[in-house]
């Protein structure tokens, strides 16, 4: 009778805050879920583990080397900057990330903060709850500055799943929409594709939506924001 694997998901709130269940694993193996786990006992908890989970646990060359028995590491998330991928690849260790996870959500989430920043969403609640509208000699209230995004140029870095969704977005707010990645983008109606530079030298708005990567680390410096409008 084969043995069934060991299953350790290391923070398993940041994925699933009560809505979900982990009945799948439990179907595979003896699947034990921490909602957060502290560095300190990361090793501890995943002692003896031929499957680990994890979604911002750090498994860095310490954590992975005193795991012996460790054969895969899934991501929950996109990001997998929390491995150490060249120690699991020499070790022969199965990494794998969920690359289509909350596109919709962080395209929208990009645009609650570009709203919150242009149109000060934050600031005219709180004063409108203070009684700021209320005082107002005429019947309107509002606190400068307020941008439309219409008309504006939005430049995304990085056009895969996520960028191409805030793009979609930016289209409906009338924004015209400059893109730049390392891989070819394929053409796309209404987005103009440039380089990097010409990007930050003309866009209005500038959303990142790369991977953390060496190539990637520190993209954005002073060099680039001093080139901006």
């Amino acid at each position: 009778m084969t043995s069934r694997p060991k299953i350790v998901v290391l923070d398993g709130y940041a994925l699933n805050p009560g809505d979900l269940d982990w009945s799948g694993l439990e179907a595979i193996g003896d699947c034990t879920v921490y909602d957060r786990t502290p560095p300190e006992e990361t090793v501890s908890r995943a002692q003896g583990a031929e499957i680990l989970l994890t979604n911002k646990t750090l498994l860095g060359r310490d954590e992975v080397e005193a795991l012996p028995s460790l054969k895969y590491i899934g991501v929950l998330a996109t990001g997998f900057n929390v491995v150490d991928l060249d120690l699991a690849r020499e070790l022969n260790i199965t990494v794998t990330n969920i690359p289509t996870y909350g596109t919709d959500s962080v395209a929208q989430m990009a645009f609650a903060l570009l709203l919150s920043l242009t149109q000060r969403v934050d600031h005219h609640a709180r004063t409108v709850r203070e009684g700021r509208w209320t005082t107002c000699p005429d019947f309107c209230y509002w606190d400068y500055p307020l941008i439309e995004l219409s008309g504006l140029k939005i430049g995304i870095v990085g056009f895969g799943r996520i960028g191409r969704a805030t793009g979609k977005l930016a289209q409906a707010f009338g924004m015209q929409v400059l893109a730049y990645d390392t891989i070819k983008i394929p053409a796309t109606e209404g987005v103009e594709i440039v380089d990097l530079d010409t990007l930050f030298r003309n866009a209005d708005v500038v959303s990142l939506h790369c991977p953390l990567t060496p190539e990637t680390e520190k993209l954005v410096n002073r060099e680039r924001l001093a080139v901006m409008k």
